[in-house]
């Protein structure tokens, strides 16, 4: 958003042609994350406590696990907000690969708000059946790689890029929808399945977001991804 109005602001002063730079707006985006959840974070955990909100231990693990009752849970709207608006105001919102990031995530996050509203109001420690978890990952994963391939330009966006052999590129064709949804709801899964027994899976997020966002910088940098 911010990025539009810089682009017509730089018509009355050069100076604003900074925030076309990658690396200047992914340093103002991770500190606006950041200043979002020093802010509301507290506000948000200090509420949740207060009305009880706390996690539901499922009681067949470990009783290691069990002294984690009650820990505040749905952090994830806490993130979901921090990324939305961060993105919102220092993404490039011409690129529909950011809408489809955007749009993925709130869909993910609104399964994530119903299988913690069966947590925490139905007091069920399973939540939301896994058939049914899984048939809405699979919609969203299947509607964003439907629409990345049949919206791409170029045969470039959907070949498949072999790690360390640089110019190894596998051309999928309509596999790469079949490729792009394994993707989707794979990584999805593979966090909850890091620390599935409370739920609490908050260091798995920072260590996958880290990695993810350090590809994402690398390859939308055009001298590192000319590399």
């Amino acid at each position: 958003m911010l990025v539009w109005l810089t682009h017509y602001l730089e018509h009355y002063y050069g100076g604003f042609r900074v925030f076309e730079y990658l690396t200047f707006r992914t340093i103002l985006g991770t500190l606006t994350a950041l200043l979002i959840s020093l802010l509301v974070g507290p506000v948000m955990i200090r509420r949740l406590t207060y009305y009880q909100v706390g996690q539901s231990i499922r009681d067949d693990g470990p009783k290691t696990h069990f002294s984690k009752a009650g820990t505040p849970t749905m952090g994830g709207a806490l993130i979901l907000v921090a990324v939305t608006v961060s993105i919102l105001l220092w993404g490039d919102l011409s690129n529909r690969y950011v809408w489809t990031v955007i749009l993925v995530t709130l869909g993910f996050g609104c399964i994530g708000w119903v299988d913690d509203y069966r947590k925490l109001i139905r007091k069920n420690s399973k939540g939301l059946p896994a058939r049914w978890k899984y048939l809405w990952q699979s919609v969203i994963g299947l509607g964003a790689a439907c629409f990345l391939y049949y919206t791409a330009s170029s045969p470039a966006e959907t070949q498949l890029v072999v790690p360390f052999l640089k110019h190894a590129m596998i051309h999928l064709g309509a596999c790469y929808i079949l490729l792009a949804y394994f993707v989707i709801v794979g990584t999805s899964n593979a966090v909850n399945l890091t620390d599935g027994l409370d739920g609490l899976a908050t260091l798995p997020i920072v260590m996958v977001a880290a990695g993810l966002g350090v590809f994402a910088y690398l390859s939308g940098n055009v001298d590192f991804a000319n590399i």
